[in-house]
């Protein structure tokens, strides 16, 4: 039996990579799906904290609502609400691929600038209504 030769390091081809493609809206919203789902187990964090907080009794709740109602505070779950509402939308995003549509490439454009943009227009829907609730700034 003849064993296999090894190829030469230098002379075997090398894999495209960032260098070589052009950053496309699906690479994109791709890597965002992705580091969205990671800040997803951050937020859920910070999520457990409020509500160990609350439990805890009324000194750690103001402790945690007074670092959450900061300006930091209020940019962070800001970010973990666009975050939530657009890994959301890539996953209905998803489901309708898993039916077998919307794969023309003008439709996944359509997909990938819906999922975009509708988790932009929610995000600032839920803030804006949550503080219209809250009485405004007054």
């Amino acid at each position: 039996m003849d064993s296999p030769k090894a190829a030469p390091t230098g002379a075997r081809p090398l894999s495209p990579h960032l260098q070589i493609y052009r950053p496309m809206l699906s690479m994109m919203m791709s890597i965002v799906h992705r580091i969205t789902g990671g800040a997803l187990y951050f937020g859920t964090a910070l999520i457990a904290i409020w509500l160990v907080a609350a439990a805890s009794g009324p000194s750690a709740f103001a402790t945690v609502q007074g670092i959450y109602g900061s300006i930091p505070g209020l940019l962070v779950l800001f970010f973990y609400t666009w975050a939530l509402i657009h890994h959301a939308l890539g996953g209905v995003r998803h489901l309708i691929w898993d039916t077998g549509h919307g794969f023309e490439p003008r439709e996944r454009e359509l997909l990938y600038r819906l999922t975009l943009g509708g988790s932009v227009a929610l995000t600032l829907l839920i803030w804006t209504v949550g503080y219209l609730v809250r009485g405004g700034a007054g």
